[in-house]
């Protein structure tokens, strides 16, 4: 397995981890439509950025897949 392969694998752990701890944050309900929140809310602190975290993960992510194509 070349170097490109485990960046990757790595990655997508780390994207999966991300998001599983985005939404353990927001709570069960929201998942289902169940919290009385509004639709629109503002991220701040620790939520802004696991969210900034989450985009930055997935560009890294959409790129080594890339390369990964573009070399094998």
């Amino acid at each position: 397995m070349s170097m490109l392969n485990i960046a990757q694998i790595i990655i997508a752990v780390m994207v999966v981890v991300v998001i599983l701890a985005q939404v353990r944050g927001g709570g069960l309900g929201g998942i289902f439509g169940g919290s009385g929140e509004s639709a629109f809310k503002t991220r701040r602190g620790v939520e802004r950025t696991l969210f900034r975290f989450t985009v930055i993960l997935s560009i890294v992510f959409i790129i080594l897949s890339i390369l990964s194509v573009r070399f094998a």
